[in-house]
């Protein structure tokens, strides 16, 4: 018998008596990280990393959740679990299942690169492996960070320089809190650590506002001890004048709402990895397009499963097809998996209707 299962419900362990990411309710659910399409409401109890905790009773309410460090273990019916950095998002881990010698794991979404606040990417040995491959093409090859935000605060001080807003449309849990770290101004992360966390001055987001949606994620992770900057929420009695030359960010719900008339005059910028297209930006309207994304890109998927060492790789939502083929040509055995993840990232239809302040 397989150590995980594909199920109608989700990646299943018999022998441990628990699902991965199900997307329907089960018994014992362990989620890899809280974006709605991998941690769903209705199941018995939650596992997950303990900053996934907070972000999970935000979304799904209260439920009765256990949590995991990294690299800490649980055993269950002889299957031992452990939580690992994934680098998609805060608190996003990949999980490691090992029975009787046997080791599989589940990637979850990852990214390869360090984006300085999720946690870096940890490649784990193993026999099997299960990876997403939302960006699963050649022709997905991301710029590094720096230069992504090198673009961002390029085309914010231009539009400063015009008396324009610069209204930033990103995921609320993911891409809107690299936002507001690589943009706050007069920060000094990397220095003055104290306790673990960065600290920043009281300057460093004051030119930053955030829509609802965006300020409960925020708000939550501070709670929850995340060191980011303070910044503004956007209220309905602010004023067009206080807005102007400084940056909104705003999940794809708002886009094209009348929650953005209040601006008078912006420029509208896009932040997902689909802008590597640049036909995309014209269809969104936007001004401007960055190619930013939270998931792995060509070379890093590659890189990812090839330092696994798996003999066996089974791929999940995204380009499964091209990976899958590409892998099997290369001489590694690989799979195509259907899941239902993939429905609400990378500026999908995250809904923003009930946070319009």
């Amino acid at each position: 018998m397989p150590l995980i299962e594909f199920t109608d419900k989700g990646l299943f362990c018999a022998q441990g008596g628990f699902c991965i990411d199900p997307w329907r309710p089960v018994d014992k659910a362990v989620i890899t990280h809280a974006h709605s399409d991998h941690a769903r409401a209705g199941s018995g109890a939650y596992l997950c990393h303990r900053l996934t905790r907070p972000l999970l009773e935000l979304r799904l309410g209260p439920s009765t959740i256990q949590t995991l460090e990294w690299g800490e273990a649980i055993w269950l019916n002889g299957v031992r679990l452990s939580l690992h950095p994934a680098g998609h998002i805060i608190g996003s881990s990949q999980v490691r299942l090992e029975y009787q010698g046997d080791v599989w794991v589940v990637s979850g979404d990852y990214k390869t690169e360090d984006d300085g606040i999720s946690g870096a990417f940890e490649p784990l040995p193993c026999r099997v492996f299960i990876t997403e491959s939302t960006f699963g093409l050649p022709i997905d090859n991301w710029k590094p960070q720096p230069e992504i935000f090198g673009d961002l605060r390029a085309w914010v001080a231009d539009n400063r320089a015009r008396g324009k807003t610069s209204v930033l449309i990103a995921y609320s849990l993911g891409k809107a809190q690299r936002l507001v770290v690589g943009l706050a101004e007069g920060s000094t992360r990397g220095l003055g650590v104290e306790g673990g966390l960065a600290m920043w001055g009281p300057e460093a987001g004051a030119d930053i506002f955030l829509h609802g949606a965006v300020w409960n994620v925020h708000q939550t992770l501070l709670n929850a001890g995340v060191p980011l900057p303070q910044v503004q929420r956007v209220m309905p009695e602010m004023s067009r004048e206080l807005f102007r030359g400084k940056v909104v960010i705003a999940p794809p719900g708002a886009e094209g709402s009348p929650w953005m008339r209040r601006f008078g005059e912006y420029a509208l910028g896009i932040c997902s990895g689909w802008m590597q297209v640049r036909g995309n930006v014209r269809r969104r309207n936007a001004d401007a397009g960055f190619p930013m994304s939270d998931h792995a890109d060509w070379k890093g998927l590659l890189k990812a499963i090839t330092a696994t060492g798996a003999e066996k790789v089974f791929v999940t939502h995204g380009f499964q097809a091209a990976l899958s083929r590409y892998l099997n040509e290369k001489g590694i055995s690989a799979a195509e998996v259907k899941t239902e993840y993939g429905e609400d990232e990378e500026g999908g239809e995250e809904d923003a209707s009930n946070e319009q302040g």
